[in-house]
């Protein structure tokens, strides 16, 4: 995801409105490597600026994915996660805790099963428990 700065730009020359919400929004998410819910999301930003609607910040998400400038990522957690993350990457998801974490393939994986079918994208969700879990259970 581009910088804050960079984003309020990028709005504006979409012919987007810029408000103090939206840029905080910009800033929440910038360098975020938490894959927040939209909920939590709102829940800081409420902290930092009382009065923000949910509204907005589902309709900024919005615009930042049909921009390209976040995925929006389903987990099998129930909420949809938002990741500025928008390189070729999987994802990790901890059972006990639901932390998030990105994952790299450095190779592409043989694949059987696809003859006569094109694949357009591929998502991977690893499921299991986190370090700080893992370390927990074994206590």
């Amino acid at each position: 995801m581009r910088s804050p700065e960079d984003l309020t730009v990028a709005f504006r020359v979409a012919g987007l409105k810029v408000t103090p919400q939206r840029q905080l929004l910009f800033r929440l998410l910038h360098n975020n490597s938490s894959h927040p819910t939209a909920d939590s999301l709102f829940n800081v930003a409420s902290e930092l600026m009382p009065g923000i609607s949910l509204r907005t910040v589902y309709q900024t998400l919005t615009d930042l994915a049909e921009m390209g400038e976040l995925q929006s990522i389903e987990v099998g957690s129930g909420s949809m996660r938002f990741d500025p993350n928008i390189s070729d990457h999987h994802h990790a998801v901890c059972d006990n805790c639901g932390a998030v974490h990105d994952v790299y393939v450095n190779r592409a994986p043989e694949l059987r099963g696809l003859d006569d079918f094109s694949v357009s994208d591929a998502r991977i969700v690893y499921r299991g428990l986190c370090g700080a879990c893992s370390v927990a259970s074994d206590s």
